[in-house]
């Protein structure tokens, strides 16, 4: 069987508060994969941003293109399989067009930044997998409330709802590379070990293959079976009867 080939960039997409960083944390220390975090308390921009978003949306949206780019040219130099918070196709097919359709980014801003991110998309490569956390708008809000984000309370509801149909429309039309969607409203896999193993399944299928669980239930059968043949062989012979 030929060997497969190891991945190099995992990364997790979802709306605020969908659980991106915790679903991060979990995995990298399941795989042992180097984790990127989104950098939201060095981010100059994001206290100004939530009180006044038409004036600083393209300086956030810049900084967050700029700072995505930087992660994506460490994984590429890089040797080991990294899971990254967030990547670099949100912040350009939901984030920045949210902000232009509601008003609080110009359309200069706008097509200015989009020519930029469509220069920079072609020098890189996409995941090797995107994990996507779909989740409704009242998941979303009980986690932001949960986690209590000072720079997150003045989020509003019709901000997160019109993310969440980007998010769709995004997702949708997603081709780059291999996806795999959970349903974060019904999967707790932060509180439930049962709901983190069937996300731990998925991910194996998607990156080792569809028989990568019954190829390993079968070495262990193999296993156990080999066990049985060498304690039979040492129990008195049974003579065939003619």
């Amino acid at each position: 069987m030929a060997k497969t080939k190891k991945p190099k960039h995992i990364a997790v997409a979802g709306n605020i508060g969908a659980g991106k960083t915790t679903l991060t944390e979990m995995l990298s220390k399941h795989y042992k994969w180097i984790p990127q975090f989104e950098d939201v308390d060095h981010n100059p921009y994001l206290n100004d941003f939530y009180e006044d978003m038409p004036r600083w949306s393209f300086n956030l949206q810049i900084f967050f293109l700029n700072s995505r780019l930087n992660q994506l040219l460490e994984i590429h130099h890089g040797t080991e399989t990294v899971i990254q918070d967030r990547t670099i196709y949100e912040d350009a097919n939901i984030f920045a067009p949210n902000l232009h359709d509601m008003g609080l980014m110009t359309k200069r801003d706008f097509d200015n930044y989009y020519k930029f991110f469509e220069t920079l998309k072609s020098m890189v490569q996409p995941p090797d997998l995107i994990i996507y956390l779909k989740a409704s708008v009242p998941t979303l809000v009980a986690q932001i409330q949960k986690r209590g984000r000072e720079y997150e309370e003045n989020i509003r509801l019709d901000y997160l709802k019109k993310l969440n149909e980007f998010y769709n429309g995004w997702i949708d039309n997603y081709k780059e590379g291999p996806l795999l969607i959970i349903d974060a409203d019904n999967n707790k896999f932060a509180e439930n070990e049962e709901d983190l193993g069937k996300i731990i399944t998925s991910i194996d299928s998607k990156l080792f293959g569809l028989f990568y669980e019954t190829s390993i239930q079968n070495q262990v059968s193999c296993i156990n079976s080999n066990l049985s043949v060498s304690f039979s062989w040492h129990k008195k012979p049974v003579l065939p009867s003619f």
